[in-house]
């Protein structure tokens, strides 16, 4: 750095400090600065990509289209299931439905913002992650908005469209204003969690390097996973994935709330409105893994 911006950081008295890939750390309005910064990098990039996808437009709808099909084929398999019982776990089609509505949706949103984290792994072992350091954006952002994917879309409309059915077809709940606004709060909430599992996993990829399929496991396997009632699985997995990885606040314990059943591990009731404070401790430990990640970042040696 300059004279200048030595006499600077002297004159005013802000203890500043040089982080690699971090750029100045002095305070909260710093901080402030670079989620600003961020979000801005993510919106030009993003933007980019669409516009890219937008000049093939029969493409784009025949790619969203199968994106929607394939994902489609999941609740088509529930559907079969349907067809040769009355019940799975003890729960009809129409709160499996809303189980798999919810999961969908919030992965959806998830995928659909930052699913292209899982990428890094590659980016470390080719060394291209370097060409993203010394660009003025924030890595995180570079990183999540890369290739953006319009055609995820095509998920979050199916997600939404079997959520649709769940709701018109619940007959035994006894709809109340709180459990209507729980909803939205669900889907907003999950995917937030979903995003903290993508930066998390990708924090991960900076030691491992070649992860990406170990992140899959607990953000796909996870979305597929909260499709089904928790009485299906093991006690012990139903205990990971709510104390270890809390997924199962995504829509296990909110939407079991709404539906009116007992919840697993003999968890209090309270605990269904603990999503959005899960989501928050969740996106805080994913960026203080980010972080750690890339500090610990030392290019491929090339």
């Amino acid at each position: 750095m300059g004279d200048a911006g030595v006499s600077g950081a002297v004159k005013t008295g802000v203890r500043c400090e040089w982080r690699a890939g971090d750029g100045w750390d002095d305070g909260p309005l710093s901080r402030t600065g670079r989620v600003l910064d961020g979000v801005r990098a993510y919106r030009m990039i993003a933007a980019m990509w669409i516009r890219s996808t937008m000049a093939y437009r029969a493409s784009f709808a025949m790619t969203t289209f199968g994106n929607f099909a394939a994902t489609g084929l999941d609740f088509l398999t529930i559907v079969l299931m349907f067809s040769q019982v009355d019940s799975l776990g003890g729960y009809s089609l129409p709160e499996i439905a809303f189980l798999y509505g919810l999961s969908s949706t919030a992965f959806g949103i998830a995928d659909l913002v930052v699913g292209s984290m899982d990428r890094l792994g590659r980016r470390v072992r080719d060394g291209t992650l370097d060409t993203l350091l010394v660009r003025p954006a924030p890595l995180l952002a570079q990183v999540a908005a890369d290739r953006f994917a319009l055609r995820r879309l095509g998920r979050i409309t199916q997600g939404l469209l079997v959520l649709g059915y769940a709701l018109l077809t619940l007959d035994d709940v006894h709809w109340t204003t709180l459990k209507v606004l729980m909803v939205p709060v669900m889907v907003i909430s999950g995917g937030a969690i979903f995003c903290a599992v993508f930066v998390g996993g990708a924090a991960f990829q900076f030691v491992a390097r070649d992860a990406s399929e170990v992140q899959n496991a607990f953000t796909y396997g996870g979305a597929t996973l909260l499709q089904y009632p928790p009485g299906l699985f093991a006690q012990d997995l139903v205990r990971g994935v709510t104390f270890v990885f809390p997924l199962a606040f995504v829509n296990w314990l909110p939407a079991l709330y709404v539906l009116g059943r007992p919840y697993p591990l003999d968890l209090p009731e309270w605990v269904a409105f603990l999503p959005p404070l899960v989501a928050a401790g969740c996106c805080a430990l994913a960026g203080l893994a980010w972080r750690a990640g890339l500090r610990s970042y030392r290019s491929t040696g090339s």
